[in-house]
Parts: C-alpha cells; structure tokens; sequence
C-alpha cells in the first residue's frame, strides 16, 4: 500500500469511467444470464459487499429477491434452479469469498462473478465472468474497482428489470465521471475546509441514507485503511438510534451524505449539541460547510461519486503520517 500510488488512483478515476462507458455502450455485460433469474445472492466482503448491499435493496424495490451475504457467513441460500449468485471480488482472491463460491460450485446455480482480474480464481466456476475493468489499482487499496462495482451492479438491475424500467448506465457513468473530475479539479478549493473540519481527536463518522449507505461505509473503510484513523459508518434513519449518544461525550466531527428524510431529525441533535457537521452533496442546516459537485442533485451520480471527499482526505492524512 503506498499512498502517491493511491491518490494517482484516484486522480485516474474519469478516465476509467469514460472508459467504462464506452464498454457499457458497446455491450450489455449480463446478456448471457439465463432468463429464470427468480433471486438474486450477492457474496461478498468489505466494499465489495458495500456495494452489493445497496445494489440488493434497488433490486427489491423493483420486486426482485435479492441479499447481499456476508461470504464469511457459514451458510445462505440453499443452491436452486432460479438463483442468481454474484461473487464480488475485486482481486478474486478473496479467501471468505472464494469459499462461499465454493459451496455454489457444480450446482445448479447461475454463477456471474465480478473481478477485477478476470483470470483470477473467482472466476474457474463461474458460468459468467464481468470485468470491473478499473485497472490496476497500484495503491494497493479498493478506490476504483468500488466505483466500477457500483456502476456494473446499476447495469445488472437494469438488464433484470426489463424494458421500461431500465436505466442508461452508460449515461450515468459518464455523469459520474464530470462529477468525479468536478470534484478534482477544484479540489483546491474545498479539501483544505474538509480536512479542518473533520480532523478531530475521536474519529470519523459517516452518515448515509440507506439507499446510498455504501457512501458512507466506504468513506469509513479509508479513514481506516490508509491513515488509519477510527471512523465508522451509520444509516442516517438509524442514527438518531444508535450513535446519537455519542453527540454528547465526543468532539463529534461527521461526513453527512444528504438524501434521507431523516437528514433533518439528526441535524436536530447535531445543533443541539455544537457537533460538527461536512455535508457532501446538498446544504444542510445546522451544517459547517457544503461541498457541492456537478450533478450533484442526481442521487445515481451520488452514489458512484461522493466517497471521493472521503478518499481524497484519507490520501491527504496517510500521506502526512508516511
């Protein structure tokens, strides 16, 4: 792991979504999945299994069974005619991920894996194998691939949900990518408030909407993996239920992603009690400061491109403890 290596990773992230785009227009990555698909079984760890949680639950809006597993868990579900399973691994060498494919191996089960490496061993018992094409990732931590995951999982509800009720990926992709560059090039103006503001003595506390909750546990994961400072993540409909408490024995400093309807009962608590607030994508009241994006009112681009605040920071910190 080397941090210059991963902020160029992150540097490099609109021209892999272009190029991602290009793909996605050439080709639907799913069109050889059977046509019985009746569930869905997302395996998975970390932000892979992040990602595969909010891809889940826009499949059950749309009316489809599908779960995003923990691949460490000892079992899920059984293996039937009609199941869908998506391993996700960006490496495809994940040890809990590759046992957990294990069991689906030679079943009767449809296996489309995920990876980066399509080479990789994730991929010798899957039926179909779908590159994130993110590219090396020489950092040595999950930035891109995580963002190609989201997007590939976006094509995937669009190709089962049928004609009418799909999405232009693509398209979407592409929005992602000037929000993504947006964000770079004026990062000069906006990262030095967000390191001051979320720079306090007890940690980094992310706050998403469940539909974009992957924002912000993939925010946690980098305060923690590369700098390595604590930080945690929470659903912002939960908050008020489960880290509300901490407003009142902390210097709580937290990264907020609006969209939730909930957004205003946290911000109640949060000006209450004088904790601080870097609100990423919308203003919020009550808030320190906004950080605001192309695109930023599309809750699709959002979601594939408001963990680069998060990221951004992360590479600011682990640069200054190397």
């Amino acid at each position: 792991m080397n941090p210059e290596l991963y902020l160029a990773d992150l540097e490099a992230k609109p021209a892999a979504l272009a190029a991602l785009a290009e793909s996605l227009d050439a080709a639907d990555p799913f069109q050889s999945l059977p046509r019985n698909v009746e569930r869905v079984l997302f395996l998975g760890m970390g932000s892979s299994r992040y990602a595969a949680g909010v891809a889940a639950l826009r499949l059950r809006a749309a009316g489809i069974d599908a779960y995003a597993e923990y691949a460490s868990a000892a079992a899920s579900y059984p293996a039937s005619r009609g199941t869908l399973v998506v391993p996700i691994s960006a490496t495809g060498g994940s040890r809990e991920t590759l046992d957990a494919v294990a069991r689906y191996a030679g079943t009767e089960v449809f296996m489309a894996a995920l990876t980066n490496d399509p080479g990789s061993a994730i991929g010798e018992p899957a039926d179909l194998v779908v590159p994130l094409l993110a590219g090396e990732e020489r950092g040595g931590v999950a930035c891109r691939t995580f963002q190609h995951t989201l997007a590939l999982l976006l094509a995937l509800r669009s190709h089962l949900v049928g004609a009418g009720r799909e999405l232009d990926v693509a398209a979407l992709v592409r929005r992602a990518a000037e929000a993504t560059a947006d964000l770079l090039d004026r990062r000069d103006e906006w990262l030095p408030v967000a390191l001051e503001l979320l720079d306090g003595p007890h940690g980094v506390y992310a706050i998403a909407p469940a539909e974009r909750l992957s924002s912000a546990e993939q925010s946690a994961l980098m305060v923690r993996e590369g700098p390595r400072r604590p930080a945690d993540a929470c659903e912002t409909g939960d908050w008020s239920h489960v880290d509300v408490y901490l407003t009142k024995t902390l210097d709580y400093r937290a990264l907020v992603f609006p969209g939730s309807r909930y957004d205003e009962q946290a911000m109640d608590w949060v000006r209450e009690r004088g904790s601080t607030v870097l609100a990423v994508g919308a203003d919020l009241k009550g808030a320190a400061a906004s950080i605001r994006y192309r695109h930023d009112d599309d809750a699709d681009v959002a979601l594939l491109t408001e963990t680069l605040v998060a990221e951004l920071v992360a590479a600011h910190w682990w640069s200054a403890r190397s």
